[in-house]
């Protein structure tokens, strides 16, 4: 049976001002755009919304310029010699057991629940909004349909995303003006975007909700559902880091994608040295890194690009990986 929003729910929204949204250089959406009116045709005709309701809450949008310029210039575009120092802060670490520890029945049920580290949730969520402090500033809806409107390059994927939030905020009775997250849309404490929510949001405390705005439960679980659909195999590894001997040539090994292209032995045939007890036919990804102190190299598995379909950005799962062990190690030297 078709899903179909009532007109009164969406626009039962409708409540903010938009004097009160407190944005810069917001500009209304032009609904005479052949683009827009053929989403709207989209979400009537294959999402079986109301027209009026599409409509009236496109009208609520604000096109901002300060969303275009930070898709434009993402943290993963940073060397890891920066990028590593800001997740992987002392304050960061101890956050992180501070959170586990007041969690730690809850962390462990779902660890357990759903065969995934501990550890790496909590990384997850201290990397995504520093354990629910930061879960951004925009509202998701202009967020949204700026870059679905406004950014050529991934118009696509936002409108899709775009028709996701509004089917969202429906199915889990959410106010689509008041969510606010990052300037991509992301939400909630791990930091979903609208079709992750609804793939992936988990009922972490059998209240019959997926809160990932308020609920740490909810959040906690859903993370853990993520990484067990995206096939976490828990207690195997995850990355190693490597060096390059005096013979190495990995002029057709190294950068080339996320997904493992090739395996350990192959990578130690080239001249890669790593952790010994790594078995060669492990499928793996060799990566080149910008560090403090020159190249680093870095040996991913199966369990780094997990990672990865998180946030495609190697250097946010290497991040990811790093704050997991020091947050499991300071929380095992504290007990």
């Amino acid at each position: 049976m078709t899903h179909r929003p009532t007109l009164k729910a969406i626009l039962a929204g409708l409540a903010l001002s938009v004097a009160s949204l407190g944005t810069v250089n917001a500009e209304p959406l032009d609904q005479n755009q052949p683009e827009i009116q053929a989403f709207i045709d989209t979400m009537v005709q294959e999402h079986g919304l109301e027209r009026e309701a599409v409509s009236a809450l496109l009208s609520e949008a604000r096109h901002q310029q300060s969303i275009i310029d930070a898709i434009t210039r993402p943290a993963e575009a940073m060397p890891w010699k920066r990028y590593r120092p800001i997740f992987l802060g002392e304050d960061r670490i101890d956050e992180g057991v501070e959170f586990w520890n007041e969690h730690a029945e809850l962390i462990g049920r779902i660890a357990e629940e759903y065969d995934v580290s501990p550890a790496i949730i909590v990384a997850i969520i201290g990397v995504e909004t520093r354990y629910g402090q930061h879960r951004g500033r925009h509202r998701v809806l202009d967020a949204l349909a700026t870059l679905a409107f406004g950014y050529p390059p991934r118009s696509d994927f936002f409108r899709r995303e775009l028709a996701q939030f509004m089917l969202l905020t429906e199915e889990e009775q959410l106010d689509p003006l008041e969510i606010r997250g990052s300037y991509a849309g992301a939400m909630g404490v791990p930091q979903f975007i609208s079709s992750s929510y609804r793939h992936y949001a988990a009922d972490g405390d059998g209240d019959g909700r997926r809160d990932l705005m308020n609920n740490t439960a909810d959040a906690v679980a859903s993370v853990a559902n993520y990484f067990r659909q995206h096939r976490w195999r828990e207690g195997e590894p995850v990355v190693r880091d490597a060096a390059l001997n005096a013979n190495a040539d990995v002029s057709g090994l190294v950068n080339r994608g996320r997904q493992p292209y090739t395996t350990v032995g192959e990578l130690r045939a080239a001249g890669v040295d790593t952790d010994l007890a790594l078995d060669d036919d492990l499928p793996a990804t060799l990566m080149e890194l910008e560090g403090p102190d020159g190249k680093e190299y870095w040996v991913g598995l199966h369990n780094f690009y997990v990672i990865t379909r998180y946030n495609h950005s190697p250097l946010y799962a290497l991040a990811v990986y790093q704050l997991s062990e020091a947050i499991r190690e300071r929380r095992e030297d504290g007990e």
